[in-house]
């Protein structure tokens, strides 16, 4: 099977191939560690997570950053109204924050380079940028010259005097060009700084990814992921500051993005204020449905979260769990099937993937001979896997959360309703019914006898 990627840097699907065929390297924009993230931050992460596993199945190995910016006006703010360091404030959220993306079935990157952990060389690349021409110092501050590099908009694919037009730039008067962004600004007495060869100052936003790409990956990485919303400026600023610092070597082959979350009707985004925090989310959901939900859309399209998605997700993965408690009784070795590794294969086509995961569960519920369950069986927790879903135990799924002591409550009033139905007490029978639905649990009649579930 041939891996196929969307490269935004050449707007069309090409084969993916690694430098290094032993082990590709992949660079995911992290967040930035100021407050809870919402689930728009998410879906990068979750998608990426799929795309890193799949290429350590090929290869055998993965060098995987995805970074931690640590340091920014933001988090400098936050610091200021709660009167503590910014470490009290990065530390709180980026525990948060991997303790959110746990919860949603992604596993750490193989690296997660902090800012702060990396000034020094920081400095040393604006020291390249500065002796090559690339940027100058002015006043505390040192720019990227953007008419120096003849590439900049190779990318996003704006003329440079459009992309002056729709950006954020500060046209500040020490800048030879209004284009020109950040790799050094000066900082006051009660701002975090470092000593460098400008002055006591604090890094830019666009240099640290770039440093920290190349201290951990390599002056050329295979994939450079992120939201859509990075192309520009950020990730063009990237691609500029490194290939400049490198002596014009590609600084990424790949360029991957991942659409936005729309909810109500608009982009999700802090700034709008139409954000749900995973925080929040994976405390009223089953954090896996989250993850379903995520996945349910192709990566580059938008995706419309709303909480008709999240219980649809829900329904579907209660179907899915239904299929793995009625094969209890047969023992299986998870085995990822070809449909899967090719829908994965198309462009990481996750919507086909759950396509080929509800066939095998539909199969699975009409196989009769134990040789075709177990076969089915195998494919479906083979293919779940390959998606971070269906690894937890149905009972487990079908519990959210609830203690063996409750599940055993719950299954005897069950007992006791069967029971009281066989003696022709419907009036128990209807009681107890009346009960368990109060409870929000669902009864199913199925072939095996009465199963059970929690509603959402």
């Amino acid at each position: 099977m041939s891996l196929r990627l969307h490269n935004n840097l050449t707007r069309r699907i090409e084969a993916f191939a690694p430098l290094d065929p032993a082990c590709p390297t992949l660079y995911v924009c992290g967040p930035t560690v100021y407050n809870y993230v919402h689930i728009g931050n998410a879906r990068g992460p979750v998608v990426f997570g799929v795309l890193a596993d799949l290429l350590r199945r090929r290869h055998g190995a993965l060098k995987y950053a995805r970074n931690i910016t640590d340091v920014d006006d933001k988090i400098n703010a936050a610091a200021a109204e709660q009167g503590v360091p910014i470490a009290t404030i990065t530390d709180r959220f980026a525990a948060a924050y991997r303790e959110d993306m746990a919860a949603l079935g992604v596993a750490p990157p193989d690296v997660e380079p902090e800012a702060t952990g990396h000034i020094a060389q920081i400095i040393a690349m604006i020291e390249a940028l500065v002796a090559s021409g690339n940027a100058y110092a002015a006043e505390g501050h040192v720019l990227f010259s953007v008419a120096s590099f003849p590439g900049y908009g190779k990318l996003s694919r704006r003329d440079p005097e459009e992309m002056l037009a729709g950006a954020r730039v500060d046209v500040a008067p020490y800048k030879r060009d209004p284009g020109d962004f950040v790799l050094w600004k000066p900082s006051t007495p009660e701002l975090p700084g470092w000593d460098s060869p400008w002055g006591r100052g604090r890094p830019g936003w666009h240099i640290e990814c770039s440093a920290m790409a190349a201290a951990h990956l390599g002056e050329t990485i295979d994939i450079h992921a992120g939201g859509v919303d990075l192309q520009f400026p950020h990730h063009e600023n990237e691609i500029a500051q490194s290939e400049c610092a490198h002596g014009g070597r590609t600084f990424a082959r790949f360029w991957l993005h991942n659409g936005m979350l729309n909810f109500g009707g608009a982009k999700m985004s802090k700034s709008l204020g139409n954000i749900e925090k995973i925080h929040d989310l994976v405390r009223a959901h089953p954090p896996e449905a989250l993850r379903y939900a995520l996945l349910s859309a192709h990566y580059r399209q938008p995706l419309d979260w709303s909480p008709a998605l999240i219980e649809q997700s829900v329904r579907t993965l209660d179907r899915l769990y239904g299929t793995l408690r009625d094969l209890a009784d047969i023992d299986a070795t998870p085995m990822i099937p070809d449909a899967i590794e090719s829908a994965l294969d198309d462009d990481l086509n996750t919507p086909q993937a759950l396509a080929e995961i509800a066939a095998i569960a539909a199969a699975a519920r009409k196989a009769a001979s134990d040789d075709e369950r177990r076969r089915l069986k195998s494919q479906l927790l083979g293919a779940g896997l390959a998606l971070g879903l269906l690894q937890q135990a149905p009972a487990d799924w079908f519990g959210r959360g609830a203690s063996n002591d409750d599940d055993a409550r719950i299954q005897a009033l069950i007992d006791e309703r069967a029971a009281a139905k066989q003696a022709r007490d419907f009036a128990r029978a209807d009681a107890i019914r009346d009960q368990l639905a109060a409870e929000a649990i669902v009864l199913e009649d199925t072939p095996q006898g009465v199963r059970w579930k929690r509603g959402s």
